[in-house]
């Protein structure tokens, strides 16, 4: 096996996986970089581009795993293209959002070549995917030689899935994003730890140790009695939320939190595309069961769109619990204008759900202390901070001990770490050479092949 990222900043970002095994060219993924524009934002597809692809496999549908599929397929039209089912449903609904996102970005900052695709290159997508069921190999022979795939739950978002390839005598093991850890609309992942030879690992969490005092559950407890006590003291609450994932699970908590009285009467106002995924979640869990969400429990607590338009340092026109995406507040989106309308009231809260980069408004936020300034650029207003903010910790990533315990279990020949930060992976490499594990460890490089076999 070969295997070359193609982020050519390597940690994460616009994710993608070169891999050559025997006769066979797989690539794994093709993101957009979230931290950039325009072309710059792919990864380095060139590279490819005179090798034929036999395979594209799609992981998951956040976009740093999705976003420059359409590209990349474009390129290869002799490319078979696997996906697990959920995904097939959800990854052209994704991209048809970016779409409109890249057409935003294009008049607002004059990026000439948005949108990198058309919603017609999209449709082409759709009609290309073979969806797979979890754990049901399938194979592809080429020349007499013999290559399988299969897919395994990872957790993680909807779709996601850990993938296996054999070929010959070998099997190679691919996390991708991965959560042990049961959600409210997911199970944990279930990935096969026998007689793999070489695991390619995520490694998001590697920097963050984990706190034995604080678990899902104990998190959940502590955001509802938060709200509880900002409804109480008369503010509202809002919900930073990734569209894929949180906000339907952030919607489960509230529904099963209302059902037994743990959470007041109050209205439940959420927009942006996670809403219009919660139909997606709802045909998924109907037709496969691989998601625990139900579209009724919307209607059931009468969740709506604010009809008011959010103004700076104006507060709110009715008391709330606000679930908006981006879960980082990223500029001009709904959780950002809302931020800033809630932000000078001591009686809101803005509490976070996860994980928030330290470049974005939402990483920064949490950064500033209570009567600082901040500016919202985008807006043209600055603001002082008097809003409590809160970060609970209901990531879509295994923490870093659940991942070398994984790891160690499985005790591969070849430990690959992708997906995070040079500090993250470096927590990982110290930690395999103090347990004397006997395993080679590859941290690549990006752009350079490496021959692990």
């Amino acid at each position: 096996m070969k295997i070359t990222d193609l982020n050519s900043d390597g940690g994460i970002g616009a994710n993608s996986l070169f891999i050559e095994i025997g006769p066979y060219r797989i690539l794994v993924d093709a993101g957009l970089h979230p931290k950039k524009a325009g072309l710059g934002a792919l990864p380095q597809f060139h590279l490819i581009e005179d090798r034929p692809l036999d395979f594209i496999i799609l992981t998951h549908c956040h976009l740093d795993h999705l976003g420059g599929l359409p590209v990349v397929a474009g390129q290869h039209p002799e490319a078979t293209l696997l996906c697990s089912r959920p995904s097939a449903v959800i990854a052209p609904r994704m991209l048809h959002n970016s779409i409109s996102v890249m057409k935003k970005q294009r008049d607002e900052l004059n990026i000439r070549e948005y949108p990198l695709f058309s919603r017609a290159d999209i449709d082409a997508l759709e009609d290309r995917f073979t969806p797979v069921p979890y754990e049901s190999p399938i194979q592809f022979q080429e020349k007499g030689d013999r290559i399988s795939f299969t897919f395994y739950h990872a957790g993680h978002v909807a779709g996601a899935c850990g993938l296996q390839i054999e070929y010959r005598d070998k099997r190679y093991l691919i996390t991708g994003d991965v959560l042990f850890t049961l959600q409210r609309t997911l199970d944990g992942a279930q990935l096969p730890t026998l007689n793999v030879d070489t695991l390619i690992m995520e490694t998001t969490r590697g920097a963050t140790e984990r706190d034995p005092d604080r678990h899902r559950d104990s998190e959940v407890e502590a955001l509802l009695d938060l709200i509880n006590n900002v409804i109480d003291r008369g503010g509202s609450i809002l919900l930073p939320v990734f569209a894929l994932g949180r906000m339907q699970e952030v919607m489960k908590i509230l529904y099963e939190a209302r059902q037994a009285n743990r959470i007041p009467k109050v209205p439940i106002f959420a927009s942006g595309l996670g809403m219009s995924l919660v139909d997606y979640f709802d045909a998924i869990s109907r037709k496969t069961g691989l998601v625990n969400f139900q579209r009724n429990i919307i209607q059931k607590m009468g969740v709506r769109e604010p009809n008011w338009q959010f103004k700076p340092g104006r507060g709110v026109s009715e008391q709330g619990i606000f679930v908006l995406s981006s879960g980082m507040l990223v500029e001009k989106t709904p959780s950002y204008k809302a931020a800033a309308a809630m932000l000078e009231d001591s009686h809101n809260a803005i509490a976070f759900c996860g994980y928030c980069d330290p470049d974005t408004p939402g990483g920064k936020i949490l950064a500033h202390q209570p009567g600082d300034p901040f500016v919202f650029e985008a807006l043209d207003y600055q603001g002082t901070i008097k809003a409590e903010i809160v970060q609970f910790d209901l990531s879509g990533h295994a923490d870093r001990e659940e991942l070398m315990e994984f790891a160690l279990a499985i005790q591969p020949r070849v430990l690959v770490l992708t997906h995070g930060d040079l500090e993250a992976r470096k927590w990982f490499s110290d930690s395999i050479q103090k347990c004397e594990a006997q395993i080679q460890l590859v941290d690549p490089e990006p752009l350079k092949a490496y021959d692990l076999s």
